[in-house]
């Protein structure tokens, strides 16, 4: 088959050449998100393509000419099938045998490379960001995995994962599937062919840690593992229905929550949400065993919301809360199925009507924390010394609480904060709550001038000595902030809940709760109040005018300090 081979290009200021090809505008709504491992010579360019990225470019690494046409054309190749994946939206099925195949791919990747730890030098150790270090300060490139899909899996440390949901096995090992299998020219799978790969994984990397754990003690026998592996073949994937753009006769349930995503993406919608959609869609299908959308009735959905209710949360060890179904799994269903409606991909909402009444709740407590509860946090927190963690969370430990309790806003704006969103203005401290730096739930950007008791206790200085970027989290690779956040939220929370114990308060939004009371006792507005916290105005006369950072010094001044003891 013949590639259009794109010119390389010069870099004003290099003399490396560069690799530049547009994204094809028939597949670019289906490229969006992707992670791409073009191959460079005997490394590969990670390159992410983004609702912005108009094109994929690159530098080809090296000056020689004979070697920028080589690679020239294999990333040429590269990309080809990678469109040429993302035009079949047909779902792609493999065999058992091709799915052991790519798991041979991922454990080769990780088994061999405790050999080239020990013959090249490198640490397994992953810095900052992730990324796996050598020690001529290079970064280490396992294969085909990126460094950010080495750390999820670390971090998850695959145990008991085998135990845990379909959605959390999707979460941890999705995106090497995706990579292996984009590698592959398959852009999608049938559910059957991806909960088996997905299990193949998992299989193939508990293994490879094992093979790592022999080499670490000294046992270089030769690896029986590796043979059982085959080797990948092309012809064993096969699509699974005659290739059509969309068959009228079946809809993609994992498919629509995607299309669905391009959309609401643009149109401002959070991660996050995504993230919770996805998740109930792959459990309607898992629930299903099957992945046709035409097919859903609302009897089905009514069974779906039972099953739901009577699952059992593998974190808690309790059964899944009526609102969570209602606000997570019934609110995502409906909106992804209306959406489909809307765009001619559905006759009807099979979600539509579907609910949860809720009785009255029994409330044993304010939602705020007292007076001795937040004192005690507090107190844990100023006394707070290093454990061994790492120094951004011992950080965060220490100065999160004290912001929330003289600021209420949310834990996770404030444990997004980097280095620059902190300042002196005139006389005062002030913090920038951005989306810029996270997430916002508002999607507004707002200032907040800090209580002098903060200031009092070092916190300027410790933002002075600290590095550029966040303080209180380190950043993914690509620069993914959202799954460091939610760990760090919850690592706080358990920080929290060490200290104030009863379950009837929650650890991080009580100080959103007390914050308000605590104001209103002050004697301070409440529009100012909604001001600091970034609640939305009340009326549409509360949007005139602006509480400006004098009018909120002022306001803060007058929150009385907290008392701690020692």
């Amino acid at each position: 088959m013949l590639f259009r081979l794109v010119r390389p290009v010069k870099r004003f200021g290099s003399s490396m050449s560069y690799y530049q090809q547009r994204i094809p505008a028939d597949v670019r709504a289906r490229a969006i998100g992707r992670k791409l491992a073009i191959p460079i010579g005997d490394q590969t360019h990670r390159f992410v393509v983004t609702a912005q990225a108009p094109s994929v470019r690159f530098s080809l690494r090296t000056r020689d000419p004979t070697e920028t046409k080589i690679r020239q054309a294999k990333a040429a190749a590269y990309l080809e099938g990678v469109w040429r994946a993302l035009r079949e939206t047909t779902p792609t099925s493999l065999t058992h045998k091709q799915a052991t195949a790519l798991a041979g791919e991922l454990y080769r990747a990780w088994a061999e490379g405790a050999e080239r730890e020990q013959t090249t030098g490198i640490i397994h150790r992953p810095d900052g960001s992730g990324r796996l270090k050598a020690k001529d300060g290079r970064t280490w490139d396992s294969a085909q995995i990126t460094a950010e899909e080495e750390e999820g899996a670390f971090a998850a440390g695959l145990r008991n994962l085998a135990a845990t949901p379909e959605d959390r096995l999707e979460a941890v090992l999705g995106p090497i599937a995706d990579r292996l299998l984009l590698d592959k020219g398959i852009a999608v799978l049938d559910p059957e062919s991806r909960a088996a790969l997905l299990l193949a994984l998992l299989r193939a990397l508990q293994e490879a840690f094992e093979s790592r754990r022999r080499n670490a003690g000294g046992d270089y026998a030769p690896d029986p593992t590796a043979q059982r592996f085959p080797e990948w073949r092309v012809d064993a994937a096969k699509p699974t229905e005659p290739t059509k753009a969309v068959s009228r006769n079946s809809q993609s349930l994992t498919v629509l929550v995607d299309d669905w995503w391009r959309e609401a993406k643009a149109a401002g919608r959070k991660p996050s949400t995504y993230e919770s959609y996805r998740n109930s869609m792959a459990g309607l299908v898992a629930f299903l065993s099957h992945d046709d959308a035409l097919r859903v009735s609302p009897e089905d959905i009514l069974r779906f919301k039972d099953h739901r209710l009577a699952t059992i949360n593998p974190r808690t060890g309790r059964t899944i809360s009526a609102k969570t179904v209602k606000d997570s799994d019934l609110a995502g269903l409906k909106t992804v199925f209306s959406w489909a409606v809307s765009n001619l991909r559905m006759p009807t909402n099979p979600a539509a009507g579907i609910s949860i009444k809720f009785g009255k709740p029994v409330k044993l407590r304010s939602k705020s924390f007292t007076k001795l509860e937040a004192s005690a946090i507090l107190t844990a927190a100023a006394n707070l010394l290093p454990s061994g963690e790492k120094p951004w969370t011992f950080a965060a430990k220490r100065w999160v609480p004290w912001l929330c309790a003289y600021s209420g806003a949310r834990v996770g704006e404030l444990a997004q904060l980097r280095k620059q969103d902190v300042r002196l203005e005139g006389a005062h401290w002030v913090i920038r709550v951005t989306p810029e730096a996270g997430t916002v739930k508002t999607n507004e950007a707002r200032e907040i001038v800090l209580h002098p008791h903060i200031v009092e206790q070092g916190f300027a200085d410790f933002v002075a000595a600290a590095p550029a970027g966040h303080l209180f989290l380190r950043v993914g690779k690509e620069g993914d902030v959202l799954g460091p956040l939610r760990g760090l939220k919850n690592r706080l929370a358990e920080f929290a809940r060490a200290v104030v114990t009863d379950p009837n308060v929650a650890p991080n939004h009580g100080w959103r709760h007390r914050f308000k009371t605590v104001g209103m006792e002050a004697g301070i507005d409440h529009r100012i109040l909604d001001a600091i916290q970034g609640q939305a105005a009340r009326s549409v006369a509360e949007t005139y005018g602006e509480v400006t950072l004098n009018t909120m010094a002022a306001a803060v001044g007058k929150l009385p300090r907290i008392v701690i003891g020692r």
